[in-house]
């Protein structure tokens, strides 16, 4: 099992007195008690991820939001600060199986910013990173079949709602899918796509579930811990 704590780089940056840019980069760490050298080799990359945000943000972020600060005479009217957030949400947690996500959500001017979401699940008594593969074990082709759910499910959403979908999504869900942007909760595998991938701005990040069930032509549960190769 894993015991999982927040650490935290934050920083407000100045143009002369002027706040221009703030950016707050959360990220787990972790104790488990399957394997102290895959906790440590986990730790490792987060911690190295959030160095390398946190140097972006130092690095060219922050110069943009000084060039932006600088047309403003006298701060009249006031510069609406720039901003980078990466902060992560655990889903599962059982065993030695962890998946999380994490979304990153830039302001850089405009009317709204940005988000980005990555995810990972852990094998922590082998310190592997879970492929959606793995759950699907020979079937090749597995892919077709969760966007088929995934189509089924939109196409009920339509019907209960109004499509909050682009008229081509049907061909979108297919070629913006991604075997990677996928993280486990208690009730399945969720399959999200980005922003703009299939949808407006206002529908946010779509989200499938697509449940753990036996009675299920796609059967899913995750691995044994520890028995993944």
């Amino acid at each position: 099992m894993q015991t999982i704590s927040p650490n935290t780089l934050s920083s407000i940056l100045y143009y002369k007195d002027i706040p221009v840019f703030r950016y707050s980069i959360r990220y787990p760490v972790f104790t488990s008690d399957c394997s102290l050298a895959a906790a440590a080799r986990i730790n490792a990359h987060y911690a190295d991820l959030a160095a390398g945000k946190e140097d972006y943000c130092r690095t060219v972020l922050y110069p943009q939001a000084v060039e932006a600060a600088r047309y403003i005479q006298d701060n009249h009217p006031p510069f609406k600060m720039y901003g980078f957030t990466s902060d992560y949400e655990v889903t599962f947690n059982s065993g030695c199986i962890t998946s999380l996500y994490t979304d990153e959500s830039a302001y850089m001017g405009g009317a709204h910013g940005s988000v980005t979401r990555s995810s990972d699940t852990w094998d922590f008594a082998s310190g592997k990173r879970l492929q959606l593969g793995d759950f699907y074990p020979g079937q090749p082709f597995f892919s077709q079949g969760i966007i088929q759910q995934i189509e089924n499910q939109a196409a009920l959403v339509i019907k209960s709602s109004g499509s909050p979908y682009y008229e081509d999504y049907p061909a979108l869900l297919y070629s913006a899918f991604r075997a990677d942007s996928f993280f486990l909760t208690q009730d399945g595998v969720v399959i999200y796509y980005q922003q703009y991938d299939i949808a407006p701005y206002g529908a946010g990040i779509p989200e499938f579930l697509i449940p753990f069930s036996q009675d299920s032509p796609l059967f899913i549960k995750p691995p044994a811990a520890g028995n993944s190769q």
